[in-house]
Formats: C-alpha cells, sequence, structure tokens
C-alpha cells in the first residue's frame, strides 16, 4: 500500500529555515555552488545549528507517536543533493525524524508543494514564498535572525497571526491603504455580518484547529490573531473565524500599537505578518515569518 500523507498537518521548509546555514550560504553567494557544495561535505559530521523554524518543527514533530503519524516535515530546499545529506544528519543528531526531502540544486522548488499537500512553506527565499503563495500555499519568508526558543511553552504550540492579507483577504487592507482610516472603519461597519475572504493562511489555521482537536495529542496548540484593527472593525473579524467554524484562543486588537510587545508576553513559536514594518521589530523577539502577500507587498 503507498504511502499518504492524508489527514496531516504538512509543513515543508527549506534547509535555511530548519538550520542556520547563514555561513554557508554566504560562500555560495561570494563563490559558487560547487564551493557551497563542497564546504558542506566538508562539515558532513558536524551538526548544523538549530534555525529560526527549529523549535516549532521540533514541537510538531511530537504529536507523533508510532501508532499515529499527525504531522509530516519535508524539506523541500535548493540545495543540492549532496549537501542534502548534512541537512538530514543534522537532523539525526538533534533527534528530529525526517523521513522526506527534496533538493533543487538551484531551481524553484515551490511546485512540489501540491504533490505534498502543505498546509505551509517556510523559506529564506523571497522568490520561492511569493512563488509559493501565488500558487495558493501559506508561505512565509523566515527571518533567519529571529530569537530561537522553545522552553518557555514546551508543551504547547503557539502560533500569531496577522489578520487582513495574512488569515484574511488584503480586501480591506486595500481600502486602508487607498481610502484611508475612516474609509476602512466605514467599509468595516457597513460589511459586519459579510465574512472576508480568505487569505493565504486560512488553510493553516484550519490544519492547526484540526490537529487541535485530535484525541490524546501530547502538546496543546494555542492560537492569537494579533491585528491592527480596533473597534468597530473588529466585528467583521470575529464574525469571518466564526463563518468558517474555527477558533483562535487570544484576539488582539491593537487599534495601531506597536504589535512586538504584545507578541514579547504570548511569545509564538511563530508570528506571521504581511507588512515587514510589524516583522522587523517582532523578529527581534520572537520567530518570525514575513508573508509576501496582499497590497503591502505590490
Amino acid at each position: 500500500m503507498a504511502a499518504t500523507l492524508e489527514g496531516q498537518l504538512v509543513v515543508a521548509l527549506s534547509s535555511r529555515a530548519l538550520f542556520d546555514f547563514e555561513e554557508e550560504n554566504q560562500v555560495f553567494e561570494q563563490q559558487n555552488d560547487s564551493a557551497y557544495m563542497r564546504l558542506q561535505l566538508e562539515r558532513l559530521d558536524q551538526p548544523a545549528i538549530p534555525g529560526v523554524a527549529f523549535p516549532l518543527v521540533q514541537k510538531l514533530l511530537a504529536f507523533n507517536t508510532p501508532e499515529q503519524q499527525r504531522v509530516a516535515v519535508v524539506i523541500l530546499s535548493r540545495n543540492d543533493p549532496v549537501s542534502g545529506l548534512r541537512v538530514f544528519r543534522s537532523a539525526e543528531a538533534a533527534g528530529l525524524q525526517l523521513d522526506r526531502g527534496v533538493f533543487t540544486r538551484g531551481q524553484p522548488p515551490f511546485h512540489y508543494l501540491k504533490p505534498l499537500g502543505a498546509h505551509l512553506f517556510l523559506s529564506a527565499n523571497e522568490a520561492d514564498v511569493r512563488a509559493a503563495l501565488n500558487a495558493g500555499f501559506p508561505a512565509a519568508r523566515v527571518y533567519s535572525s529571529s530569537l530561537k526558543e522553545a522552553e518557555k511553552h514546551p508543551r504547547e504550540v503557539r502560533i500569531a497571526f496577522d489578520g487582513d492579507a495574512v488569515l484574511f483577504s488584503d480586501e480591506a487592507e486595500r481600502v486602508y491603504q487607498e481610502q484611508g482610516l475612516a474609509a476602512f472603519q466605514d467599509h468595516e461597519q457597513s460589511h459586519a455580518l459579510q465574512p472576508l475572504p480568505p487569505g493565504p493562511f486560512k488553510p493553516l489555521l484550519e490544519a492547526l484547529h484540526r490537529l487541535r482537536d485530535t484525541h490524546g495529542a501530547p502538546l496543546k496548540i494555542r492560537t492569537a490573531l494579533v491585528t491592527a484593527r480596533s473597534a468597530p472593525a473588529h466585528a467583521r473579524a470575529i464574525r469571518t473565524l466564526m463563518a468558517w467554524n474555527v477558533e483562535v484562543d487570544e484576539a488582539m486588537f491593537l487599534g495601531g500599537l506597536e504589535k512586538s510587545q504584545f507578541l514579547r508576553e504570548f511569545q509564538p513559536d511563530f508570528f506571521f505578518d504581511d507588512q515587514t514594518r510589524h516583522c522587523e521589530p517582532a523578529s527581534r523577539l520572537v520567530p518570525t515569518g514575513h508573508v509576501v502577500s496582499g497590497i503591502a507587498n505590490d
């Protein structure tokens, strides 16, 4: 019987998202792929340092048991297959059960997200993230220098989402950008009973919701909506989630306040936002992914 990923939360990520290969990447950029491959081969027995997504992956893989595989993590990388040896060797040394990887030696890897049925793609390559989002997959460009901590909530997976252009479409954000705050508030009040169209990260939120409801799961999942919206525009966001039959555990309607200090308190394993002005300060405090979609990234 053929193996299948059906029913699992599927996370695809580049090797630079999982491990800190920034030094090796400098060799690639300053020299060429052959020099990069030689260096990775020379360091084959030297386990790589954990990268920004490592704590999240570590927690998600803890949902798996010998009896039930609930989460699949797949390396999807522009690395060459030889360099992929070090990725798998480093994962083994770190105790991560990684069974699958696709290595494309410089070619865009995003089209393999479709046969994987991925619910999330994390990469340091902005072009690959844009391509994945355009193909309809939740994707984010990781800030490789983000703080990496998994100890503060070892029994929980915590993920924070921006609203417009992330969980929801950028329909309302376009009104704000093009017509201003007053027009945005009027628009959202008049459409309060009409659910927002889905944004790129709705499939991930739904997959997390299913995983959270799994009987006997060893970890809890806690989600938060962290948005610049304020009353009365909050109502449409809440009603949209109700219409989707999904829940978030916390909702922060900040009315333009700086998000990073609230994220410091929530302490997510990952935060997703479409605007670099929110991502950059957040990345100094929590693992952060830039969702390169919507009007802010046109």
